[in-house]
């Protein structure tokens, strides 16, 4: 019979681990390696994993194995530990409400700090017009529930999602979604009335913002009809498309036309939101205020929880029973949850954003200008990315960019590769990342590229 895998020392946690790259063995090492060996046989073979560890602390800016090895995180697990990894608030909040109450189900019992989360996402959700909220589990599932308070809104059925765009695994986020491989090959088929039109993607397209909507615009009037859709859902910045920003007016050509047309617009701010970009939401970088926006990962330093916030009147179109599911705003999710939107609003974490994109940024965008495989360097805030080209023909180049990735975990740094294409790594720091060991992660990916 297995046994729980004990690490070689046990290390201190959240913040008061040692902020250090430390390999004490080649990685996997030997405890991480049983624990691998455990999941083969155990978990379903579609499950996979990127890093070939076996975690068991966490906080700043650092992960820790089993073997004892120290890996500097620049990837949050995708962009969930915002606030880092056992921020001392959501950790005493998270004790507190589970020695009070994990479970009664809000739509049976109803308890405050649902209530409370929803007021703090009216807060701080772009817009001062009426908004409510609704929890759920998770970011497919807030785009999915997003979409039924859209078609009830509207009495419409099409929804047009985009080029590039990553909305969820569920099969309507699936259908949502534009990448096949691997979230939708063989998986179909997939929910009907949703179409696919292309977004802004300036280093491939070419186009000024004002173009590629009306490129978008003009593909929705002729294949769809204002008449029949209900949605546009986008994210403000595309996440696994390639952490594409949009070229300036684009997003607020295609929100106006939406507004014109009786139209509900969505913000997916799943991975974009809660300060991650600079800003509390990607949306307010581009100017637009959505009609509904989803939020998840970020939303409860670790903890499940996700949720639609919207006008008022759009959010009150589904039936009472309609919108909920047993788990949706799980107390102990959202006693986390209101302590790192605290975080969020009072620790400086925003302009921690700022200052990680300048560094970021600024060392990147340096490398660009003398190699040629970097095409693009973009992004805002702690959400930043660099696609690998061929630099003769400007191709996408997804083996540079895997092998370097590897090559970084080998050395003790997470990094995670993005894109329709393959051939993105993006960077997804806590905020919690002190500077020198932020520095540390990038002086890392960039001798992994020299020597690629």
């Amino acid at each position: 019979m297995s046994t729980t895998i004990a690490p070689s020392s046990t290390p201190l946690g959240g913040p008061s681990l040692p902020q250090e790259r430390r390999l004490a063995t080649a990685i996997p090492g030997p405890r991480s390696q049983e624990l691998l060996d455990r999941k083969a046989s155990a978990v379903a073979a579609g499950v996979g994993h990127t890093v070939p560890i076996a975690a068991i602390a966490a906080g700043g800016g650092v992960v820790v194995d089993a073997d004892g090895n120290s890996l500097i995180d620049l990837g949050s697990g995708i962009a969930v530990t915002t606030v880092g990894v056992s921020h001392p608030r959501v950790v005493e909040a998270i004790a507190a409400q589970a020695a009070q109450l994990t479970h009664t189900c809000f739509m049976i019992s109803p308890y405050e700090s649902y209530v409370a989360v929803a007021e703090a996402l009216n807060r701080v959700t772009p817009g001062d017009h009426a908004k409510k909220s609704a929890l759920f589990n998770s970011g497919a599932e807030a785009v999915e529930n997003a979409i039924k308070i859209a078609r009830k809104h509207t009495g419409k059925q099409a929804v047009v999602a985009f080029d590039h765009a990553y909305h969820g695994r569920t099969n309507l986020t699936m259908a949502l979604t534009a990448k096949s491989m691997p979230y939708k090959s063989g998986f179909g088929p997939f929910a009907s009335e949703v179409y696919r039109v292309a977004a802004s993607y300036p280093y491939r397209d070419g186009l000024s913002g004002a173009d590629a909507a009306a490129k978008a615009i003009s593909s929705i009037e002729k294949q769809i009809g204002a008449d029949n859709l209900a949605a546009v859902i986008i994210e403000p910045i595309q996440g696994e498309g390639g952490f594409i920003v949009p070229a300036e007016g684009f997003l607020p050509a295609v929100a106006a036309w939406c507004r014109e047309n009786g139209v509900v617009f969505i913000a997916d701010e799943v991975q974009s939101g809660f300060a991650r970009t600079g800003a509390m939401f990607a949306s307010e970088l581009f100017g637009i205020v959505p009609d509904l926006v989803t939020t998840a990962k970020g939303i409860a330093g670790g903890m499940p929880l996700a949720a639609v916030t919207g006008r008022a009147e759009i959010m009150d179109a589904a039936h009472t029973g309609g919108l909920g599911g047993t788990y949706g705003g799980n107390p102990v999710a959202c006693a986390a949850a209101l302590a790192a939107i605290d975080a969020f609003e009072n620790d400086g974490l925003i302009e921690r954003a700022r200052q990680i994109e300048s560094i970021l940024k600024g060392r990147l965008t340096s490398l660009a200008s003398v190699d040629a495989r970097i095409g693009d360097v973009r992004g805002h805030g702690a959400m930043i990315a660099a696609e690998f080209v061929d630099p003769a023909t400007g191709a996408p180049d997804a083996a540079l960019a895997a092998a370097v990735a590897k090559a970084c975990i080998a050395e003790g740094v997470i990094v995670l590769t993005c894109g329709t294409y393959g051939n993105v790594i993006r960077f997804l720091p806590p905020l919690s990342i002190g500077d020198d060991l932020l520095n540390e992660g990038i002086d890392v990916v960039l001798a992994a590229l020299a020597s690629a």
